[in-house]
């Protein structure tokens, strides 16, 4: 089949053709603007779920939706070394001039305080031509934002960006992806302006993706969080979706798929959505000719698996050092083990701690390190005290195949 025509997108954050099995997710966030555009209360959003499940495919769709509503809208992925203040300036900064509010010296006030918050991540003492600029032309104002308390500088933000927003009748969405990589600081900020803004009533909401452990990161931050976020869990597409992920786009290029094939394809993918678009690319590539039988699939599936074992689960195992990549293996033969002694074992194959120091003959605490550091490269998570778990589904499978 016509390599040019595949329409299968198998790549990190790419939209997929057709975003099946979201529908409700995407309503709901309608409900969402629709209520705060008119002045009732409503939480945060919290998405969660394992890589490749499609969290920051989702994260943009809820962003285009709040576009559409003529929202002001920005977007930053947290990162381990970085603090919050210089990407959720720049972030507000975008969504203050969506908003278009036509007042030109309140906007350039909301800005100057941007900017001071912005700047306030400069060492102190640091000269004007040292301190970041976050492109905004308007001066930094003084007295607000910029105390240097991240929790009383964010609330104080939030608050003059929101009314801003509230001038106009419409509202600002912050997307916050990876959100389990901010600093227990910078976490506990935005737990607490979340909290004061819902009290004042504010047009203004946070919408964080992250993996499972992340109600868990925020819990531990301020006990309220969670009654201050709406938690939708991000899962794999059950048969139906991902029939849907792999017929609809077929059916815009006037190929189809035999029920076979669909069949094959949901045992090898279990309808997580990056290996439907894998495995969906690589089976177009390889048919002759539509329909596409189970026998393409069979055929395709070894390249399909050759590339996931390279750019899904490879580049991730690269990251780990070699006492890292010894964890994770013991990992992956503690759940084998589980799995052979009759216990039931998820894709995330969660296992406890102590199995894997079973595994490696080792003493618990002299695996901290290596555990700690993988959970910060976000390569494995906690989901409940005395257990580690992958956050890539199949991970186990894939370190067993590499010997």
């Amino acid at each position: 089949m016509d390599p040019i025509r595949n329409p299968y997108a198998p790549g990190a954050g790419q939209r997929p053709p057709e975003l099946a099995g979201r529908d409700e997710q995407l309503h709901a966030f309608d409900v969402v603007l629709e209520r705060i555009a008119r002045g009732r209360p409503e939480r945060s959003i919290v998405l969660t779920g394992l890589r490749g499940v499609g969290k920051t495919v989702l994260l943009n769709a809820l962003r285009s939706a709040a576009v559409r509503a003529h929202w002001g809208t920005g977007k930053l992925e947290a990162r381990p070394d970085q603090g919050l203040r210089r990407p959720l300036s720049a972030a507000l900064h975008v969504a203050v001039r969506e908003l278009g509010h036509p007042a030109g010296d309140q906007v350039d006030h909301v800005l100057g305080v941007i900017k001071a918050f912005a700047q306030r991540d400069s060492a102190p003492g640091a000269k004007l031509r040292d301190k970041w600029n976050p492109g905004i032309d308007a001066p930094a104002a003084i007295g607000r934002a910029d105390s240097g308390d991240i929790e009383i500088d964010l609330v104080e933000l939030l608050t003059d960006v929101g009314g801003l927003a509230a001038d106009v009748g419409r509202g600002v969405a912050i997307f916050i992806d990876e959100m389990q990589d901010l600093s227990a600081d910078d976490v506990s900020a935005i737990c607490a302006a979340c909290h004061e803004i819902s009290q004042s009533g504010l047009p203004v909401i946070v919408v964080g993706a992250g993996l499972p452990h992340l109600p868990a990161v925020l819990s531990a931050s301020k006990s309220y969080s969670e009654r201050l976020f709406r938690y939708q869990r991000i899962d794999r597409l059950d048969r139906a979706a991902a029939d849907l992920a792999l017929v609809a786009p077929a059916g815009d290029e006037d190929a189809a798929f035999e029920p076979e094939a669909l069949e094959a394809l949901y045992a090898a993918t279990a309808g997580y959505p990056y290996f439907v678009q894998a495995y969906g690319k690589v089976a177009w590539d390889v048919a002759p000719r539509s329909p596409i039988t189970a026998q393409d699939v069979a055929v395709s599936a070894p390249e399909a698996e050759a590339e996931l074992a390279v750019g899904f689960f490879g580049s991730r195992f690269e990251r780990a050092t070699p006492a890292e990549r010894e964890y994770l293996r013991a990992m992956a033969d503690a759940a084998q083990g589980l799995a052979e002694a009759g216990e039931e074992v998820d894709e995330t194959e969660s296992v406890p701690t102590a199995s894997v120091a079973q595994v490696l003959d080792r003493k618990p605490q002299s695996l901290s390190p290596a555990r700690d550091a993988l959970l910060k490269k976000g390569l494995i998570y906690s989901g409940e005290r005395g257990r580690i778990a992958f956050t890539v589904p199949h991970f186990g499978r894939y370190l067993r195949t590499q010997g």
